[in-house]
């Protein structure tokens, strides 16, 4: 369904750290790929990645047609990257600010786009 959390990210300085803390804390499970890891946990996925100077957790929320939601997040006086190729397993992804600077992201299933 549209606009439900579907994916999220953490940036951090050191991935191997942050895996070892959220492990412990939360019992989230990590599967490594290159650039970093994919994060399961029992309510969602999620990933991470290192060498992220400014650090945070990002949200990614569902839609159905992540090209026609992007143009929609510029038209409201947003900015919104263009999605990158569909990540196998993971689908599309795009980068966002909303119209005050906040960082979000928007995610489609990949099996959805054409």
């Amino acid at each position: 369904m549209a606009g439900e959390l579907s994916f999220f990210e953490i940036g951090v300085r050191d991935a191997r750290r942050a895996r070892v803390f959220y492990e412990q804390l939360l019992g989230w499970t990590f599967h490594q790929m290159q650039g970093g890891a994919w994060i399961e946990t029992p309510a969602g996925r999620g990933g991470i990645h290192d060498d992220d100077p400014d650090g945070g957790i990002r949200v990614y929320f569902g839609v159905p047609d992540i090209d026609v939601a992007v143009a929609r997040v510029r038209e409201l006086g947003g900015e919104a990257e263009e999605p990158g190729p569909a990540e196998e397993g993971f689908g599309c992804f795009s980068s966002c600010r909303d119209d005050q600077g906040v960082r979000f992201g928007l995610h489609q299933d990949a099996p959805t786009r054409s």
